[in-house]
């Protein structure tokens, strides 16, 4: 972090031992030692809070995603299955027509060779 080397931390030993006296360093240096391990733990608390809230907002995100794809997948899915209910509606209406509903009527101008050899127009009276 300060990239201070072994013979940087011997000169500023010496000018401790000079300014503050050897009766007294020991006491300061433990102060010191005390004090710079709990600046340590404050700033991995203060790390850990920042990475959980990066980590919260990321997860607010994918949340917010995952329920927005749920979202168009269910309505997809409700949209295909009502267009497979009228579907099955219809069919159901169209089998439970009677014969006698449905008319056969000849084409206009033709013989009954041609009747015979054409199909023959159906028509729906309930509809």
């Amino acid at each position: 972090m300060f990239d201070i080397g072994f013979s940087e931390l011997l000169v500023i030993g010496l000018v401790a031992l000079i300014v503050i006296g050897p009766e007294r360093l020991p006491r300061v240096a433990r102060t010191i030692g005390h004090l710079s391990g709990r600046l340590q733990r404050y700033v991995a608390d203060v790390k850990a809070d920042i990475n959980r809230e990066v980590e919260m907002e990321e997860l607010r995100k994918m949340r917010d995603s995952v329920q927005q794809t749920a979202t168009s997948i269910e309505s997809s899915v409700q949209g295909e299955l009502n267009k497979a209910e009228s579907d099955l509606n219809a069919a159901a209406n169209l089998a439970a027509a009677t014969p006698a509903d449905f008319a056969v009527e000849p084409a206009a101008g033709s013989t009954s060779a041609q009747a015979a050899a054409e199909p023959p127009k159906v028509t729906d009276k309930q509809v």
